[in-house]
């Protein structure tokens, strides 16, 4: 491929990306007014339901970023709004387990369905191997993602100033 096609197609890829990445912020904060939650809460029981089973606070604070104190206060409000429950883990009776709230976990699974239901009409088109080269860029997408994230957090990439408060 000539380097001026493929360096089109790769800015082209950037603001591709970029306006994903917008859109799917956008459609998380609709989906959180929509249940009444914060972004951040909404995507915390999104994991959690994708986990299996409960799991402690520093896990959730794992699979956020958030530090344990943070995550202890998502918890907080995921509680409140009856999205989850603390329990004592039978195996050891000194730690806390969140666990979802099976009623509550299967009205948001019938939300996403709801949603995205549409969404796998968008691959019918692609063949298994295309298929399984889309599974494949999302998760390096999404591990590359969080890995930024973690940069971010650790203090990485100040060169971008916080906007000033208003």
């Amino acid at each position: 491929m000539p380097e001026s096609r493929r360096s089109g197609l790769m800015a082209e890829l950037t603001v591709v990306s970029r306006r994903s990445m917008a859109s799917q912020a956008l459609f998380n904060q609709a989906l959180a007014d929509h249940l009444g939650l914060h972004p951040t809460d909404l995507q915390c029981l999104n994991l959690l339901t994708l986990e299996g089973g409960p799991v402690t606070t520093g896990r959730i604070a794992e699979l956020t970023g958030l530090t344990t104190g943070s995550a202890t206060r998502l918890v907080d409000r995921l509680e409140r709004a009856g999205y989850v429950v603390r329990e004592r883990d039978e195996g050891d009776r000194r730690r806390v387990l969140v666990a979802t709230v099976p009623e509550r976990a299967a009205e948001f699974g019938r939300v996403w369905e709801r949603l995205g239901g549409d969404w796998a009409a968008l691959f019918e088109d692609l063949d298994d191997s295309e298929l399984a080269l889309f599974i494949d860029r999302m998760r390096r997408t999404t591990d590359f993602g969080a890995r930024q994230a973690a940069r971010l957090r650790a203090g990485e990439g100040r060169e971008v100033s916080p906007a000033p408060a208003p």
